[in-house]
């Protein structure tokens, strides 16, 4: 298997196997008619703690996990391509920070889905893809803003009824926690590639500097 094969089967290891576990959660929930709501993030709750780590898991119903199934596979294969190095730093720190904001500013609630995590990695790669400059992550990010774009508005809570149920403290936790992350790992991850026109410009701008202050002493 070749190295770039390799690096993609990486990428998809952790998206399919959470993919896998909210789905098996689901047919789990529906086979033995239970509700394991309980398990979601309720806040400044004792009983809602556990949720800071479980409340992605579980999901309201078969739309809304299937709402959440194609974005978190598609974001979360493409941190895992492109940040190899810092990956699961990155992930597991959007997850924790996105439950942590709920727990401590949601409304009175259960709050449940993976929703804040899929916010987190879309304001992660979008950020990051501009900081660097790099022409891969670049398009990443218009491709992010194409096809998520809207999500942006589910970060204010004006646009859901509170009868939709909607967890838009979710959606901005994670989107500050992915805009953390990008700025905090901002010197980590891919390297953008430099091409020799740019190679050669950086050399013809380093001697013009050079010429200068010889020409000062």
């Amino acid at each position: 298997m070749s190295e770039e094969k390799k690096k993609f089967v990486f990428a998809l290891i952790i998206p399919t196997s959470l993919v896998f576990i909210i789905w098996a959660i689901k047919v789990i929930e529906y086979a033995f008619n239970v509700d394991l709501s309980f398990l979601g993030n309720y806040p400044l709750k004792l009983k809602g703690i556990m949720g800071i780590v479980s409340m992605p898991f579980v999901h309201g119903g078969w739309d809304h996990l299937m709402a959440n199934t194609v974005p978190l596979f598609v974001l979360g294969t493409a941190l895992f391509y492109f940040y190899r190095s810092i990956s699961f730093r990155v992930f597991f720190g959007i997850w924790i920070l996105s439950g942590v904001w709920v727990w401590f500013g949601g409304r009175p609630s259960w709050h449940i889905g993976a929703s804040g995590v899929i916010y987190g990695l879309s304001s992660f790669l979008f950020v990051s893809g501009l900081i660097r400059k790099d022409s891969r992550l670049a398009a990443l990010a218009l491709i992010v803003t194409f096809l998520y774009g809207s999500m942006i508005w589910g970060v204010f809570p004006d646009f859901f009824p509170k009868e939709k149920n909607i967890s838009w403290e979710g959606h901005l936790g994670g989107a500050i926690g992915g805009l953390i992350m990008a700025l905090y790992y901002r010197n980590s991850g891919p390297v953008r590639k430099q091409y020799s026109w740019e190679l050669e410009e950086e050399a013809e701008i380093e001697d013009e500097e050079n010429a200068y202050w010889k020409i000062r002493k």
